[in-house]
């Protein structure tokens, strides 16, 4: 009896083994597939925020672009007090399919690299010229075609670049005007000049120039052509050019990557018809913007 007794007792503590070992494997195999959906799911969300592009970083965060706020239609002050302008749309669309917050810095155009090489901003982004500039940044670009003119009241006798001998000449601060009346080819025609003055901006060059205190302003012709018709400003634009030249966005020369990832994003952009409708919207024609 006590035999049997032990034989039974046996028996039981072995199936209730077994069954423990199977109710644990079940539970591990279980705990091991929601271990391996879990890995797969998050797997497969870090492949879709790559794959958006939010992956790209910057040091804080954001991305912060150095801009003249007296420089329309690419970038200023609106009506309403914010800042408004063609460059600014694209670039604040930019930042949002590279998930990055968006910052429009003011600057002073001739403090510009100062802010890149400080950090301050990300890059500059402002109706930037390339020429002479290629090899002093991280570029994308050219993305629209500009050229250096003259400004004039409409009722003034200058019609020709020979009529400003003589006259009073205004231009931005190490903006591409001067740089343009600086170069060899166009020594004779600033020798001509009764004055040539440094501004620290075209609004001022403008008020000069209406008021009579300046004869012409030499400025980028997109900033003229708004100015005039945005303002009804009785101004014209002399038929001959300074120069031609083509915008680009410069960044601190070896900061490619976020380049790249910027050039991509504007391409992903004009590919859905955010650029045209941008372009539309500032100049009336989508054919101004020329990235490629």
């Amino acid at each position: 009896m006590k035999k049997s007794g032990l034989i039974f007792m046996g028996t039981m503590l072995m199936t209730l083994a077994l069954t423990a070992c199977g109710t644990s494997g079940a539970a591990g195999t279980e705990a091991s597939a929601e271990t391996a959906g879990g890995a797969e799911s998050g797997s497969a969300a870090e492949t879709e925020k790559e794959a958006s592009g939010s992956a790209v970083q910057t040091a804080s965060g954001k991305f912060t672009v150095g801009f003249d706020q007296e420089f329309p239609p690419m970038g200023f002050v609106g009506a309403d007090g914010q800042y408004t302008g063609y460059d600014l749309a694209l670039a604040s669309e930019v930042a949002k399919r590279l998930g990055l917050e968006f910052v429009a810095q003011p600057i002073n155009w001739d403090a510009k690299d100062m802010e890149l090489e400080s950090g301050n901003i990300d890059c500059i982004w402002n109706g930037f010229t390339m020429q002479g500039r290629e090899d002093a940044y991280s570029w994308v670009g050219p993305y629209m075609a500009n050229n250096q003119v003259f400004v004039v009241n409409a009722d003034a006798e200058i019609k020709t670049l020979a009529d400003l001998a003589g006259k009073a000449v205004e231009v931005q601060k190490d903006s591409s005007g001067l740089a343009a009346l600086n170069e060899e080819a166009n020594a004779a025609l600033r020798g001509s000049f009764g004055t040539l003055t440094e501004v620290a901006d075209y609004n001022t060059a403008l008020m000069d120039l209406e008021s009579g205190a300046a004869d012409a302003v030499c400025m980028d012709s997109v900033v003229a052509g708004y100015q005039i018709t945005s303002s009804g400003k009785n101004m014209r634009i002399l038929d001959e050019k300074l120069s031609a030249e083509e915008y680009g966005i410069g960044f601190k020369k070896g900061e490619d990557a976020l380049a790249a990832a910027v050039k991509e994003a504007l391409l992903e952009m004009k590919a859905d018809g955010i650029v045209e409708d941008i372009s539309k919207e500032w100049f009336g024609d989508a054919a101004v913007f020329t990235l490629k």
